[in-house]
């Protein structure tokens, strides 16, 4: 008989946010594994649930996720926590969710508060189509390389950051983006909930005069359309226009369509591609 484990969102500031549903999963549970046994007793306590916890943790992920796997194998409820949010995101509960998808044991999750998605509806930025970062890697070289994508990125970006590293952040946002509009959102769902939407330049002036406090939410513009078309364009004037037209005649497609394609890409008319070839070929 195999057990199952049950993702359990849990506040993120505000303990009203608790759901019904999380509070009897965690009561009926054989074992709660939590990020900060410490931290969470408090929140066991308040809501009096009284299931034994073990730790889960980054440091311990792989070899506790293999304790907890045996568990669930002998027919345990496992209902894994947080110290804030919903697990597995940004958080190693998606190691854990992965070796039970080896094995073949059931995993469900039991929806709830979440940091990344409350700040995303506060920003007063686009939410039709957006990314979620988390925290920028520590490694230089790996944080340039996911700074770079992010350059390019069209979506609304959010990412993590810790007080004492937003002003690095954000001065290495506004270097390789530019400036973008940005919402910065902290102590979410709390009595001092904090939404400022600003811009890059604003944000990093900002942090320079004034220390920040408490975990931030970073809600970050994506590059517009308009942008990257212009950019395209530019890249496509480096060649001429019968060099242009050349790359889709040698793919096999007509000189009518590649005469669309070209005068599309570069910003101008057929009547104007078709004009230059005319000249060219005198």
């Amino acid at each position: 008989m195999s057990g199952i484990l049950m993702l359990c969102a849990t506040p993120i500031g505000n303990l009203q946010d608790m759901t019904p549903r999380v509070i009897e999963a965690m009561r009926e549970a054989d074992l709660i594994a939590a990020e900060d046994t410490r931290n969470s007793v408090k929140l066991l306590n308040h809501f009096h649930i009284s299931t034994p916890m073990t730790s889960y943790h980054e440091h311990n992920k792989t070899e506790k996720a293999r304790y907890l796997i045996r568990c669930m194998q002998e027919g345990k409820r496992v209902a894994l926590i947080t110290d804030a949010g919903t697990p597995a995101i940004s958080d190693p509960g998606e190691v854990l969710v992965q070796m039970c998808q080896e094995q073949g044991i059931p995993v469900t999750s039991l929806p709830g508060p979440s940091a990344c998605i409350t700040a995303l509806t506060l920003s007063g930025l686009s939410a039709r189509r957006f990314c979620f970062e988390g925290f920028l890697p520590a490694d230089k070289g790996e944080r340039r390389e996911i700074l770079e994508e992010l350059a390019g990125e069209s979506r609304t970006m959010i990412l993590y950051e810790a007080p004492h590293h937003l002003l690095r952040t954000l001065q290495e946002l506004r270097e390789t983006l530019g400036d973008r509009r940005i919402t910065l959102c902290r102590e979410l769902t709390k009595k001092f909930e904090t939404v400022m939407p600003t811009t890059l330049d604003e944000a990093v002036s900002r942090c320079e005069q004034e220390q920040p406090r408490g975990e931030y939410v970073l809600v970050l513009e994506g590059r517009s359309l308009a942008e990257r078309k212009r950019e395209a364009m530019e890249s496509w004037r480096q060649i001429d226009i019968s060099a242009h037209m050349k790359l889709y005649e040698e793919q096999g497609i007509t000189g009518k369509e590649a005469m669309k394609l070209v005068a599309r890409q570069r910003g101008i008319s057929r009547r104007e591609v078709y004009q230059y070839l005319l000249a060219d070929a005198r």
